[in-house]
């Protein structure tokens, strides 16, 4: 299958750059990755994956900077890697990540990665202390993927990003960050920020060294690809669902609230051994039990209630559900225990 170019020329001329300011020539990186020099003047032009993912890594090897160039001091090949292993052990992301940042302080000063957490979101923001010139977008979207990379890989779970925030204007190759951070996009913000979930923070670490170390020799497309499976998918739909209970919810509009594709949300579904419609079923009869239980409103009534049509069918899709009929549960005045 054909790869489809959607990385800005501009994030390859800040790595030729990062070269330069080393006084060392980039023609065999360049080379490597396919990229002649006469696609560095076309700033339309765009790069594969696969070609970002060469010239990435040949470059922070023959620079011996995995920073690129963005900082006042080197950070040598192999430093991201020593901050995973110092988080490995935390208990949970959120410790990991709070590691994670507090280390990065004792790399460079020109930036300080802080983490924070609330009940309605986790963040991870970037203070700027030095100004970073034209490095400035390149290091703000290839860090925030580092960690949004290695925390994925951490709780071996997609992270759904609740919002990513930028504080430049918005460019001209936007797809590019439609691709590494799905979801909602705000540039020209005041900080540079990732939110997400908290409800990700709170997992645990599902990797160890020996995980570590086969991960660190195949890292880069941890920076370059979303993670895909997301942990806490069937959590999250059945959250929708009980939030809006009368709403006429479809794999499309869930899809949507989620940022995830329609066919990525079935598919998940799907490797979490359960469905949408499932996933449908299981509220409508937690819904309708709960409402056997605790109100006195006719069975005819919590039929609509739960998306049926007549009595009918309600007590017929019941008793699939639960083995008893909605009757039996009014009469006897018990719960259903499921």
């Amino acid at each position: 299958m054909t790869e489809v170019a959607i990385t800005p020329v501009a994030f390859v001329r800040a790595i030729v750059a990062a070269y330069q300011r080393y006084g060392k020539n980039p023609s065999h990186a360049l080379r490597c990755a396919r990229v002649t020099p006469e696609f560095l003047l076309d700033s339309t032009n765009r790069v594969t994956v696969s070609q970002m993912e060469t010239l990435f890594g040949i470059a922070i090897q023959e620079l011996d900077d995995e920073a690129l160039g963005w900082f006042s001091r080197k950070l040598p090949w192999g430093t991201y890697g020593m901050l995973c292993r110092a988080s490995l052990s935390s208990p949970t992301l959120e410790v990991a990540l709070k590691r994670w940042c507090r280390h990065h302080r004792l790399l460079t000063d020109d930036i300080t990665l802080k983490f924070g957490v609330t009940k309605a979101a986790a963040s991870i923001a970037i203070e700027v202390n030095r100004d970073l010139g034209d490095m400035e977008e390149f290091c703000f979207a290839t860090l925030f993927r580092y960690i949004l990379g290695y925390a994925c890989w951490a709780i071996n779970s997609r992270i759904p990003l609740l919002d990513a925030c930028f504080p430049f204007d918005t460019p001209k190759h936007i797809e590019v960050y439609r691709a590494l951070f799905p979801g909602p996009l705000h540039f020209c913000a005041p900080v540079a920020k990732i939110s997400f979930d908290p409800q990700y923070a709170a997992l645990s670490i599902r990797r160890d060294d020996r995980a570590l170390n086969k991960m660190l020799q195949q890292a880069l497309p941890l920076t370059m690809f979303p993670y895909r499976r997301d942990r806490l998918l069937v959590q999250r739909v059945r959250e929708l669902l009980r939030m809006q209970p009368d709403s006429p919810h479809t794999g499309e509009s869930l899809a949507m609230e989620l940022h995830v594709s329609s066919r990525t949300l079935h598919r998940q579904l799907q490797e979490e051994g359960t469905s949408l419609q499932a996933l449908k079923n299981e509220i409508r009869r937690d819904r309708a039990v709960d409402l056997l239980n605790r109100t006195s409103r006719p069975i005819k009534q919590i039929a609509p209630a739960v998306g049926f049509l007549n009595e009918k069918s309600f007590s017929r899709a019941f008793k699939q559900w639960t083995g008893v009929t909605p009757e039996s549960v009014r009469e006897k005045g018990r719960h259903f225990v499921s």
